[in-house]
């Protein structure tokens, strides 16, 4: 792969970036919507206030990958994310699934925040300036929710028979979808090639790596089968458009609000 620096995209590789970048956003927005569902509901009050922080990273995270996205002539962050329906959005569906029980967001947090820190990592070392410097201001936030989870599931699998069984009947679900996070964009080999992206082949095979030591050999847990092969994107479940509904009504109900 070059090190050459990139300092101007093609006309296809701005769209493959800009696509890439919404694709990151979403996965952002949906889950730190999930997310916030616990405000207030949390099995323990600093527990309520560490998801809500992990949670406002995570829009913090899709800001940057949405701004910088602006830039290279998308949209404005707040009208990607406030005006498109179901069928624009393409987040993974591991994200738009309901928060379920503690044990059930807790490894979806683990497994995405594995995911989001190996990434970014890789894209620190990107050929494209802009790209490696929005990934340097989240990786360092994205460790610890990688850290904060991991204890989480340690504790639950190794806790009482009854967290046990709702954390791998929580991975039992999750796992399947988790592959998804993996699928490239139209374009994003040419990224790769570039140096611009990091190799997702790579960042996959340190995931797998790492979460099978952690679920695996140190919580006691077993992996479900995945399978072969996944539908795109664009291919969601019935619970993102009245995720969507809720996260955007007040936008839409005051379309012409110019401060918030």
């Amino acid at each position: 792969m070059t090190t050459t620096p990139t300092t101007h995209l093609t006309d296809t590789q701005t769209q493959a970036l800009l696509l890439k970048l919404t694709v990151l956003a979403d996965d952002e927005i949906i889950l730190a919507h999930r997310n916030g569902e616990w405000t207030g509901h949390a099995p323990i009050l600093e527990e309520d206030i560490a998801l809500a922080n992990i949670a406002q990273d995570e829009l913090g995270h899709a800001g940057l990958y949405l701004s910088l996205a602006q830039t290279l002539g998308g949209s404005d962050p707040d009208r990607v994310a406030f005006w498109r329906g179901p069928d624009d959005y393409l987040n993974t569906r591991l994200v738009e699934l309901p928060k379920g029980d503690w044990a059930f967001t807790m490894v979806r947090q683990f497994l995405y925040d594995t995911f989001e820190a190996l990434w970014l990592e890789a894209a620190t070392r990107s050929t494209y300036a802009p790209l490696a410097e929005v990934a340097a201001k989240a990786v360092r936030e994205e460790k610890f929710h990688v850290q904060h989870t991991a204890l989480w599931v340690e504790r639950l699998a190794l806790g009482t028979p009854e967290s046990e069984r709702r954390t791998r009947a929580a991975l039992t679900e999750l796992w399947p979808h988790a592959a998804q996070l993996f699928q490239p964009v139209e374009g994003e080999a040419d990224l790769t090639a570039a140096g611009i992206l990091p190799d997702l082949n790579a960042v996959h095979a340190r995931w797998t790596d790492l979460v099978t030591r952690h679920l695996v050999d140190k919580c006691g847990l077993t992996l479900p089968d995945a399978p072969t092969t996944q539908p795109g994107r664009d291919t969601h479940t019935h619970h993102l458009a009245p995720l969507l509904e809720e996260m955007q009504s007040v936008a839409r109900q005051h379309p012409d609000a110019e401060v918030w």
